[in-house]
């Protein structure tokens, strides 16, 4: 079986969706070159991280973190364009397994009861076949140990692209677009809830806002990248 494998490799080698070279047998998805540049940010290290600013006088959370740093041009983004427009759901599970694994390493993300993605409409999802930010979610249940429930925070209003907008026209354009499904499950809770690229923080803060219509239910956030302006 090794050497039907070994001879499928060779004719139709797996790539790096960063760089485009072939991978070795023990990589996955990006090379060790690619990953070693990847930007990291390291905010699950510290709780006064940008992230975490983002939401200050906006809306309660209790921490924020995200893995890499967002550049145009930048091997993150075509991490990002892979993921949400080439269909490759692997990569937003990998990145979620691998900073699932930090983030277990950091006392500010132990007592988590559930991770929730950020809901595409039913109508974008099923046109794209997936949420991106699902895949991501599922990466880190798998090295968390963390359930995901996917179907408790509901985007009831498809909202127009938040690209090149200001963060005030942002913010309009996602307030009052989620809705709870199931708000029994969310009281006394802590949920983890789980984006692939925050800018503004407005989408996320309308999740919050959403998500804290239960009473008791404590959040924090964790994302992909943070897209630096």
């Amino acid at each position: 079986m090794n050497l039907l494998e070994d001879f499928i490799s060779l004719i139709f080698p797996e790539i790096c969706v960063c760089c485009g070279n072939s991978l070795w047998k023990s990589e996955k998805i990006i090379c060790r070159l690619c990953d070693y540049h990847l930007p990291r940010t390291n905010f699950h290290l510290d709780q006064d991280n940008p992230v975490s600013r983002l939401f200050w006088g906006r809306t309660p959370v209790e921490n924020a973190t995200a893995f890499l740093f967002f550049n145009k041009g930048n091997k993150v983004q075509q991490l990002i364009h892979q993921l949400k427009y080439k269909g490759r759901q692997d990569v937003g599970i990998y990145l979620g397994v691998e900073y699932g694994r930090l983030l277990t390493c950091s006392s500010w993300f132990q007592a988590i009861d559930a991770i929730i993605p950020v809901p595409l409409h039913k109508k974008k999802e099923k046109q794209r076949g997936y949420n991106q930010s699902e895949q991501f979610a599922i990466g880190l249940s798998e090295s968390m140990h963390i359930p995901v429930k996917n179907h408790i925070l509901v985007r009831k209003k498809a909202n127009a692209t938040q690209t090149k907008k200001s963060r005030f026209a942002r913010y309009n354009n996602v307030c009052d677009i989620f809705d709870v499904s199931d708000p029994d499950f969310l009281r006394g809770k802590h949920v983890l809830l789980a984006d692939d690229v925050i800018t503004t923080g407005a989408t996320l803060e309308s999740c919050i806002r959403t998500l804290h219509q239960a009473a008791g239910c404590k959040i924090s956030v964790t994302c992909i990248a943070i897209a630096m302006r």
